[in-house]
């Protein structure tokens, strides 16, 4: 499950704002600031996997642990080829 923080991080290391996100979510705006609340308003789970989705598409891991939660962002290896 992603936490509010983990997709404000998450947007956060990849330059977005919420429109962004909303748009290649292809959820709401309102559902995506209500995910986004640090009140804990409630959203459906299906909002929440689409914005993990698109956020792991585009390089984000999402983090758990025992001691918190958190985000990383993994950009590809580029390879050049040298003859």
């Amino acid at each position: 499950m992603i936490t509010a923080r983990q997709s404000r991080a998450a947007r956060a290391l990849l330059g977005w704002n919420q429109e962004t996100l909303a748009d290649k979510a292809q959820v709401s705006l309102t559902a995506l600031k209500r995910l986004e609340s640090i009140n804990g308003l409630e959203v459906y789970e299906s909002t929440r996997d689409q914005v993990r989705r698109v956020l792991e598409r585009h390089g984000i891991v999402f983090l758990t642990s025992d001691q918190g939660e958190g985000v990383m962002l993994v950009r590809a290896k580029i390879t050049s080829s040298t003859s």
